[in-house]
């Protein structure tokens, strides 16, 4: 991965999902380029196995964990301010933690929860940090998506799936969102110095998929066995991160550390801009 790595030393990176698959050995990989990580996670003994491994790397390094349930708006807004609290700068945020759920499920907030987990806490997470990356600029923000998004499109009349539910076409829904967020986030951020792209990993062999339920746990944990490596999945987010060659790049989608066109609804700059608004609708925000 050295070659899509660039020098992270004295920089603070919040991370979401790095404690296992792409997200693992993407921070493992920033940590040995000098970066310090806040972590974000759900499960506490898996995030202390995860900040040991960084502590065998970079000894002496400090780095910060904060739990959360992401599907949850009230967790996402609570850890957003307990980082921005105890964090003087941000230079990168990495939204990468994302699920797929094979029966539906609805949170207490009254999201379907891949929705919840994979959209709507890439956009408060962002949005709680904002300033603190605003301060920091040259800042990064990285959000992975996935090639899934080309077999979507977004329903407005039922972001939350209610009339017919499919845990794969909703996790594509999802991913489409992601990369429409990007683009208007970075349209919303253009001339601030903080930058917004996003990725498509490839098909990886990590945990994603395993507790899905219905028929797709066992369908992807059939389809993994031609999968990438997390280390090759991780390289393209490793390289958005902090590769200087893309230190001005913004609103743009990724694969094998190369631009790539996104399908044409992920192109569509007026649904984009809708799905802002929806999703401050759905956080009870004020229009920004």
């Amino acid at each position: 991965m050295s070659n899509s790595i660039g020098t992270m030393a004295g920089k603070v990176a919040v991370i979401t999902g790095a404690t296992s698959g792409i997200g693992q050995v993407a921070a493992e990989a920033l940590v040995r380029s000098g970066a310090r990580l806040v972590l974000v996670a759900r499960d506490r003994r898996r995030a202390e196995r995860t900040l040991a491994r960084l502590a065998a790397i970079a000894p002496g390094t400090r780095h910060g964990l904060h739990l959360a349930d992401l599907s949850r708006m009230g967790e996402v807004r609570r850890v957003a301010g307990e980082i921005a609290a105890a964090e003087p700068r941000i230079d990168l945020l990495i939204n990468n933690a994302g699920a797929l759920f094979g029966r539906r499920e609805v949170t207490q907030e009254g999201l379907e929860r891949t929705f919840a987990t994979n959209h709507m806490a890439y956009f408060l997470l962002t949005e709680g940090l904002r300033e603190r990356l605003l301060q920091s600029a040259p800042a990064r923000i990285v959000n992975t998506a996935s090639e899934a998004h080309r077999r979507a499109g977004l329903d407005f009349s039922d972001l939350q799936s209610t009339r017919r539910y499919s845990g794969f076409r909703v996790y594509c829904r999802s991913k489409l969102a992601n990369i429409l967020h990007t683009r208007e986030l970075a349209r919303r951020l253009a001339g601030t110095g903080v930058s917004a792209n996003c990725l498509h990993p490839g098909f990886v062999a990590t945990r994603f998929g395993d507790r899905s339920g219905g028929l797709f746990g066992p369908l992807i944990r059939i389809a993994k066995l031609g999968a990438l490596s997390p280390a090759e999945g991780a390289r393209t987010l490793v390289y958005l991160a902090s590769a200087p060659e893309v230190a001005d790049a913004s609103g743009g989608y990724f694969h094998l550390c190369r631009q790539i066109e996104p399908s044409p609804a992920a192109r569509d700059d007026e649904a984009a801009r809708r799905l802002w608004t929806e999703s401050e609708r759905l956080a009870g925000m004020a229009g920004s």
